[in-house]
């Protein structure tokens, strides 16, 4: 009896090794990075990738939305989304030294709170971040892409003197200017 105990628990141990190996060589949401130089300026930006597969991306959690409206985000999956400058920065508008932070939203129907928060290395992202360290906490209008996108994307583009960061999932494109200061 004790062996076919010991024989069970062994089947469940390796299945359970089994389904992290997978999970880790085949993420359902892929991490990926982006990255974007202007005039000396670097920024770096480390998320994962999640689709939308049909679902309803942002919205009232009545109507159960993935990301409800006025809740935290990590502005990905899997782990928390990392940004890096390589020196100060103007993110819309809000003065931030150089460095790498955690950055964060909490979607709503016309605006996106986007924040940077200096707490890093979060793998679980799932888990809000302590607020106390938030660093900056801007509010960027909800714009419309110019079709639906699928995936969860982060892009840069020149805009003058200004970079944008384009945020772009399912029906719902944020614009974040950024500057060297």
């Amino acid at each position: 009896m004790f062996k076919k105990i010991l024989l069970g628990l062994g089947i469940l141990l390796i299945a359970f090794i089994a389904f992290i190996g997978y999970g880790m060589l085949f993420p359902v949401s892929p991490p990926t990075s982006t990255s974007f130089s202007n005039g000396g300026l670097d920024i770096t930006v480390e998320y994962s990738q999640p689709s939308k597969k049909g679902r309803l991306i942002f919205g009232p959690e009545s109507e159960g939305a993935l990301q409800p409206y006025g809740k935290y985000w990590r502005l990905g999956a899997n782990a928390a989304t990392e940004i890096m400058f390589n020196q100060d920065v103007l993110f819309a508008g809000k003065s931030v030294p150089a460095g790498t932070y955690r950055m964060y939203a909490v979607p709503g129907a016309d605006t996106f709170e986007i924040s940077l928060n200096s707490e890093i290395d979060v793998y679980f992202g799932v888990t809000e971040p302590n607020y106390e360290l938030d660093v900056a906490k801007v509010d960027i209008p909800v714009a419309k892409p110019d079709s639906e996108v699928e995936q969860f994307t982060i892009s840069f583009e020149a805009d003058g003197a200004n970079i944008l960061m384009n945020m772009a999932w399912d029906m719902t494109l944020i614009q974040v200017p950024i500057s060297a200061k």
